[in-house]
């Protein structure tokens, strides 16, 4: 076991000043146990504890890194950004910059708003969506998470599952009456609730590809039979790529299945690891925000200069590299695949899904996994014990079954490696 001594006095010197010694659930470990380890530093594919233990990084600040930690060059963009001003409240011009790189990587985004955070991202989205249709009703899916706002916690994923509190208390009976709820990879549920409230639901948001309950790919023709039920009901599509715009493809998730939604929120990768968030789409539905339309979406820091620049200089690393996306699905399809064969060969049932550089190991019973339901049937002690498991051998996992693990450019065919022989112990270890 390694030594968490620092950690541990970290975590209740937290517990006294920062409501449960935390500010964001996960980093608590609830659903796998034990004391969260406190980050030093981290460089490349590796971050560093507060008690000097090193681990090779699959959380990637939960996406964002797509070029490891720390990396050099977003790094310098930061620091000479920094040197001139941290924020001024005022426009610069690198945010177009950055609007005009997101724009001509995604082609269904005409206008784009910068904010900071993907919870603002999806809130001002469906604000924007009920404004321009006219409408109150919202359809997301089972199990999804779109941020913290009250419209999204009715049957909320990823923290809210790994705490157990789906939906959170404080979100009024109204509120959650105006969010209905699909199942992922069921084009009926969708085709019902259109059906049950006819010409009163603004749009349908959805992660293209799960990835708050674990990464679930859609099926053949389901995110098409959407687009269709959603345009043939006067209802927009709104498509939340916070997780997998940029992380999957150079056009998100979108651009992989060639479906154009009405609107399109991200985070994440376009602020390089720092706090960042963004809403755009149809030129039409985008004229109608303030200070040219009625509807009222500000933010003292949207658009922050160092934001700014590291999300810029993230995205012309990726721009400028024709081979970038390519080389990261080869090294994230071998860890896949070296943990499919490696649960086959040691009799423990498992199904991993990958997209990309994003790819979840649910262990189950299941043949497949699709939908909240599947996710659902993971074994969470078995999880809890293969989390801590790799944590002693020095590879850093997410702390919850119903997340995603990232891999960078900066992975190496040795840290694929050594993962997958952590994972052969690791599993060993629980099993004996």
């Amino acid at each position: 076991m390694k030594n968490i001594v620092k950690s541990r006095h970290a975590f209740e010197k937290a517990k006294a000043v920062i409501a449960g010694g935390v500010n964001s659930p996960v980093r608590a470990f609830k659903s796998v146990g034990g004391t969260p380890v406190f980050i030093q530093s981290g460089k490349g594919a590796k971050i560093l504890d507060i008690d000097g233990n090193t681990y090779i990084d699959y959380v990637a600040s939960w996406g964002p890194l797509i070029l490891g930690n720390a990396n050099p060059d977003v790094i310098c963009a930061v620091s000479k950004t920094m040197e001139k001003g941290l924020s001024f409240g005022a426009a610069t011009e690198q945010e177009t910059e950055l609007a005009e790189m997101i724009i001509s990587f995604m082609p269904s985004i005409e206008l784009v708003r910068l904010v900071s955070s993907g919870t603002e991202a999806t809130m001002s989205a469906i604000r924007l969506a009920r404004a321009y249709t006219k409408r109150d009703m919202i359809v997301k899916f089972d199990g999804a998470y779109h941020g913290h706002s009250d419209s999204f916690l009715i049957a909320a994923g990823s923290g809210a599952a790994t705490c157990g509190v789906p939906d959170s208390p404080g979100v009024t009976v109204s509120t959650a009456s105006n969010t209905l709820l699909a199942n992922f990879n069921d084009i009926d549920s969708v085709n019902n609730l259109f059906a049950s409230h006819k010409d009163r639901i603004a749009a349908v948001i959805m992660e293209p590809v799960m990835g708050n309950m674990g990464v679930i790919l859609p099926q053949k023709g389901f995110l098409e039979s959407v687009r269709q039920i959603t345009e043939t009901n006067g209802a927009l599509l709104i498509f939340d790529e916070v997780m997998s715009g940029f992380r999957v493809a150079s056009g998100g998730v979108q651009k992989i299945y060639g479906i154009k939604p009405d609107l399109t929120t991200l985070g994440k990768i376009i602020g390089g690891g720092l706090a960042v968030g963004a809403f755009g789409g149809r030129k039409d539905i985008m004229q109608m925000i303030a200070p040219d339309g009625p509807v009222y979406q500000a933010g003292t820091l949207s658009g922050n200069p160092l934001a700014v620049a590291a999300g810029l200089a993230t995205l012309k690393i990726i721009k400028e590299d024709c081979d970038f996306y390519d080389r990261l699905e080869e090294k994230t399809s071998r860890l896949a695949k070296g943990l499919c064969d490696l649960c086959k060969e040691k009799n423990v049932p498992a199904v991993v899904n990958r997209i990309g550089s994003m790819l979840t190991l649910f262990f189950t019973s299941k043949v497949t996994v699709n939908n909240a339901h599947d996710a659902r049937s993971v074994d969470k002690k078995f999880y809890a014990g293969y989390f801590h498991q790799m944590l002693k051998r020095g590879i850093y996992l997410p702390p919850s079954p119903f997340e995603a693990f990232f891999v960078s450019s900066v992975h190496t065919e040795d840290h694929i490696n050594q993962t997958i022989n952590a994972a052969s112990e690791a599993i060993s270890a629980i099993k004996s």
